[in-house]
């Protein structure tokens, strides 16, 4: 329904405005001269609240209006109109929309407007012979309004009537003169009918009329490789690229026949020709980029193609945000977060005033673990929006990871003063987060407090309840609790490596040894790169489990990960679990 209102509202507009509320011709109806006009005045009514926006109620009134004189087939016209177009409309209802428009239909014929969003309902509700039936009486009636001609070839069309869909465009093409979209409408009629022959002899009619032209060589080359002609589709591509060899849509179409033909090393020349071209527009370019960037990621290229194809568009329009941001989501994807931040860096430059680039650049910042940088960038962004709750969400887990626990504690109760009372997801984040500072400050009763308060807040912020049930457990405190919240978080997101992690280490703490292997295999499993937390958790279970040379593997992988950390170099070194 949302498809079929975008398309009709305009006309709804011009109806409203010009449409005039006829009283009816019938004496004999039953309804009295006056409640006429009380139903005429209500529907003007209801057309002032339409153009103030109050949609409900110029509804209300029209249906009223309807009420009073059913008789009046404009107002039945309009009240049919909402009840196909209305939010939550049902099939039921817009059918009785369609009976309603249809008595104004039949009763007026002749109504432009009325009848041509009759006709158009129809189609989309999947009535092709009314819509036809309708579009065709209009058009019998103004045989040279091009619009009518083109909405009656498309019905002949949706009816299966493919050969009058042809005379109709031919008949347009006859007073309007040929064009490439005529032409391309009675060739996919033609493909429909299995006419081979007819579809490429309209095709190479038009192409006589202009032998040069661009569109109708590139539309004569993808016809040819539709039927299977490749040979003769490459030689109408090569016409149209000689004719214009600036034209970046030539090496587009080129590109989409070697595609087809499997040949990706020609496909790739003709995709960097378009990105080059200064024929093409960008957003055009865009989109090539990201389709060709998503195909090779579909199939782990791990060549430096898709860099070359960056810097050639990036050297053609350095100032283009869109295609620094592209760049950089690629760069994220292939974990390269320096070079991606250095990307987003450009887009803020580009545009400074927008808190939702700044923000991603922090968070590109901080997966790097470039914390001063995205304390920098935060610190930049601020001036330009300093009211901006999305930037201050970030810069309290920059200062935290950074430990600098004083400054993310005044940054976090900044930014709760500021947060609207009735965004709960967000006070639930703040709140955790502080939590996480004071656990971090062993101020395990401020902690405990903030982690209560943001699940009130939020009940089912998965996140913190993992941080609560880590803490817990390292604390063994409420266990029980523990377990319930890091059993909520992995149920919410099962592949997560870190809350199986903490689910592990749960089971651990409350000396379940079996539970926590499981849980901490699941754990290894689901994660890319093994931290060096992780792969201690699992030695120190593998050696309660009695595993005690494969609970030192994995002590040393973690040893290779965090060479520093004291109490690992121990377990190594005595082949025992020793105690912080």
């Amino acid at each position: 329904m949302t498809r079929l209102l975008s398309k009709i509202l305009p006309i709804l507009a011009m109806l409203v405005m010009v449409a005039p509320v006829a009283l009816s011709r019938d004496d004999t109806t039953g309804v009295s001269n006056q409640d006429r006009r009380k139903a005429e005045y209500m529907f003007l009514e209801a057309q002032n609240e339409k153009s103030h926006g109050n949609n409900d109620a110029y509804y209300d009134l029209v249906k009223r209006a309807h009420e009073i004189d059913p008789t009046n087939t404009s107002i039945s016209f309009h009240l049919g109109f909402c009840m196909i177009t209305m939010e939550n409309t049902t099939r039921d209802l817009a059918q009785q929309g369609l009976e309603l428009m249809k008595e104004h239909f039949n009763a007026h014929p002749e109504d432009f407007y009325e009848t041509t969003f009759y006709s158009d309902a129809n189609m989309a509700l999947g009535n092709p012979g009314e819509a036809l039936k309708a579009i065709k009486s209009l058009c019998d009636r103004n045989p040279y309004r091009i619009e009518l001609q083109s909405r009656l070839a498309e019905a002949y069309a949706r009816v299966g009537d493919f050969a009058a869909s042809n005379e109709t465009y031919d008949s347009i093409a006859a007073l309007h003169g040929r064009s490439l979209e005529i032409s391309t409408k009675k060739i996919s009629n033609y493909v429909t009918m299995n006419d081979t022959v007819n579809a490429i002899a309209e095709m190479r009619s038009l192409l006589a009329t202009a032998p040069m032209n661009v569109d109708y060589n590139i539309t004569m080359g993808s016809v040819m490789q539709q039927f299977g002609m490749r040979d003769s589709a490459l030689v109408y591509l090569d016409k149209a690229q000689e004719a214009e060899p600036g034209n970046g849509y030539t090496y587009l179409a080129k590109a989409q026949y070697y595609m087809m033909n499997g040949d990706s090393v020609q496909h790739e020349k003709q995709i960097y020709q378009a990105l080059i071209s200064e024929k093409l527009d960008i957003d055009t370019k865009v989109q090539l980029l990201a389709s060709t960037v998503r195909q090779m990621i579909a199939t782990n290229d791990s060549t430096d193609r898709a860099n070359k194809l960056f810097t050639a568009l990036i050297d053609q329009h350095p100032h283009e945000a869109v295609v620094h941001d592209l760049y950089c989501e690629y760069l994220i994807y292939k974990k390269d977060y320096h070079a991606a931040a250095e990307q987003q860096s450009y887009v803020v430059d580009i545009n400074p005033t927008d808190a939702e680039s700044w923000r991603k650049l922090m968070i590109v910042q901080m997966m790097g673990e470039d914390f001063p940088a995205a304390i920098k960038s935060a610190d930049k962004a601020l001036e330009y929006n300093p009211d901006s709750l999305s930037l201050y969400r970030y810069i309290g887990p920059a200062y935290y990871q950074m430990k600098e626990y004083d400054k993310a504690l005044e940054i976090y109760k900044t930014a709760l003063a500021m947060a609207d009372s009735t965004d709960l997801d967000l006070l639930s984040d703040l709140k955790g987060g502080m939590g996480d500072v004071y656990q971090e400050l062993d101020n395990w009763d401020m902690a405990s407090k903030c982690y209560d308060e943001s699940l009130e807040y939020n009940p089912a912020n998965v996140g913190i309840m993992n941080n609560y049930a880590y803490f817990l457990s390292l604390k063994e405190l409420e266990l029980d609790k523990a377990e319930r919240m890091a059993a909520l978080a992995v149920k919410s997101e099962p592949n997560s490596s870190t809350y199986l992690d903490t689910y592990a280490w749960v089971f651990y703490k409350k000396k379940d040894y079996k539970m926590a292997l499981l849980y901490i295999k699941s754990a290894i499993d689901n994660e890319d790169e093994h931290s060096a937390d992780v792969l201690d958790h699992y030695g120190d279970i593998l050696f309660m489990n009695g595993e005690t040379e494969a609970a030192l593997e994995q002590w040393k992988k973690a040893l290779e990960v965090a060479p520093d950390n004291e109490l690992i170099q121990k377990k190594v070194k005595h082949k025992t679990i020793f105690n912080e």
